[in-house]
């Protein structure tokens, strides 16, 4: 992906050099949904996705730091035959929480999803009691899903 700037901001699609970048971020992502710090299993983690080619990172940057992420999972929608993308993972470093680098990463993400087939639509989920997420999607046009209704099961 070629680096779209943005205010002294880029974003870019993760490589394997990007990796000790990525793994901060997504250490501190994990930790923000109450998980245990964990850098380096997230790095391997991180570095499978990576080199198996199952998900897209972009990395947004303010030089000279990685200042947060978004990680895709391709999809496929059996009903329209498309390719849909799923936003699994958005983090932005409390230092550049409301500069716009959120709404960077998400338009990043739908540039991204347009050029690789997925125009059929990205879908997203967050806890919610994440309002300040939920209100950053509903400002750049994400609609909540009001026809199905999600259903997990822990294995």
């Amino acid at each position: 992906m070629s680096d779209v700037p943005s205010m002294s901001l880029t974003i870019g699609a993760a490589t394997l050099g990007d990796l000790d970048d990525a793994a901060e971020l997504f250490d501190a992502y994990r930790q923000f949904y109450g998980q245990a710090a964990a850098y380096d299993a997230g790095r391997a983690f991180l570095q499978q996705r990576l080199e198996r080619g199952e998900s897209v990172i972009l990395i947004a940057r303010r030089e000279p730091e990685a200042v947060g992420f978004v990680q895709l999972y391709p999809l496929f929608s059996s009903v329209s035959m498309q390719r849909i993308w799923l936003l699994n993972d958005l983090y932005v470093s409390e230092s550049a929480r409301r500069t716009g680098v959120g709404t960077a990463l998400l338009d990043a993400a739908c540039e991204h999803g347009a050029r690789t087939g997925g125009r059929l639509r990205l879908e997203l989920a967050t806890a919610t009691t994440n309002t300040a997420a939920q209100q950053v999607y509903a400002s750049n046009g994400w609609t909540r899903d009001d026809v199905f209704m999600h259903f997990q099961r822990n294995m």
